[in-house]
């Protein structure tokens, strides 16, 4: 069954009525009801349409995390073929918030990764809600120092509410690592390409996310904070996050007219969880367009440009 959200109650109660009406048909109970079925199907669909065309950016925040939205494992399933991942950082151990590995990407070698939230109870779990620890970082790094020495281009999807708070991680350097995948992400001589694909929170995102082309998916967002974690500070009041989405500025569009993000990749309508195959052919589309422009450039003009385009952010607002 389809999980509605709270803002999208008209939708669901004409769809629900559309499937009442097909389980009559079904069983015999009714008069012909095609006409009323498809009257309801277009009415289902405008209602739609005119909620998702002034959606706030906390209902924005909403989608971004709805249950159903297509993860790392779905975009890597449809676009990497060969895909080949690698555990573990040589250090201390493997971290599964975040995967990574080699494939090919439209008969192109490529490096990928992001972070994985999982799918149910157990998946979930075990990818901690995609919220990675130190050795998650670590093994980000080693992705990337191997990309470099094969001069592979590298793509990373993120997805996370932010790398994981707990005192083990804590203990084992998070903000060091977290630094250090930055720093690789920043200091790659190949190019590289993220893309938001749901939550980008805080430095959990922006460790794989500093990338020469920074795109977003249309519903996805993009923070220094969770909503509920700015609340909670600001106002010390956590049912303020409505109000803390709409001051941080989180949407793709807030973001894309600032600078932060080269480019929004739109969403089917009624979010990328309702046509999950034809939201990542879009992402893909999108990834490879970013990486043709880098055919033929050379090391230095790689690390320039990308070193450029973050000292450029907020110099003109």
């Amino acid at each position: 069954m389809r999980t509605f959200l709270e803002f999208e109650k008209p939708v669901a109660d004409l769809q629900g009525k559309v499937q009442e009406l097909r389980a009559l048909a079904e069983k015999g109970d009714a008069v012909a009801v095609g006409d009323e079925i498809a009257k309801l199907e277009v009415k289902a669909g405008q209602a739609l349409a005119d909620i998702y065309a002034k959606l706030t950016p906390w209902q924005k925040t909403q989608v971004a995390r709805h249950p159903d939205r297509p993860h790392f494992v779905d975009y890597a399933k449809r676009l990497i073929t060969d895909f080949t991942p690698l555990a573990g950082d040589r250090k201390f151990g493997e971290d599964q918030a975040i995967l990574a590995g080699f494939g090919r990407f439209r008969g192109r070698p490529v490096a990928v990764m992001g972070q994985e939230k999982g799918h149910d109870t157990e998946s979930r779990l075990r990818h901690n809600f995609g919220m990675a620890r130190p050795e998650g970082y670590r093994k980000a790094v080693r992705i990337m120092e191997l990309a470099e020495r094969f001069s592979l281009p590298v793509i990373a999807l993120v997805d996370t509410a932010g790398a994981y708070p707990g005192i083990d991680a804590e203990e084992r350097g998070q903000a060091e690592a977290i630094a250090r995948s930055t720093e690789a992400a920043l200091g790659l001589g190949t190019p590289n390409v993220s893309v938001i694909i749901g939550e980008g929170g805080s430095g959990g995102a922006i460790a794989i996310a500093t990338a020469n082309r920074v795109l977003m998916l249309e519903h996805s967002i993009y923070s220094v904070i969770s909503p509920e974690g700015a609340a909670s500070i600001l106002w010390r009041d956590g049912s303020r996050a409505q109000d803390a989405a709409t001051n941080m500025k989180i949407t793709a569009q807030d973001l894309f007219r600032f600078n932060v993000i080269d480019e929004i990749i739109p969403e089917p309508m009624g979010g990328a969880h309702r046509e999950p195959d034809a939201a990542i052919d879009a992402t893909g589309q999108a990834i490879e367009q970013a990486l043709a422009a880098f055919e033929g450039q050379s090391e230095a003009d790689i690390k320039r440009q990308r070193r450029e385009k973050f000292l450029a952010i907020g110099r003109t607002l």
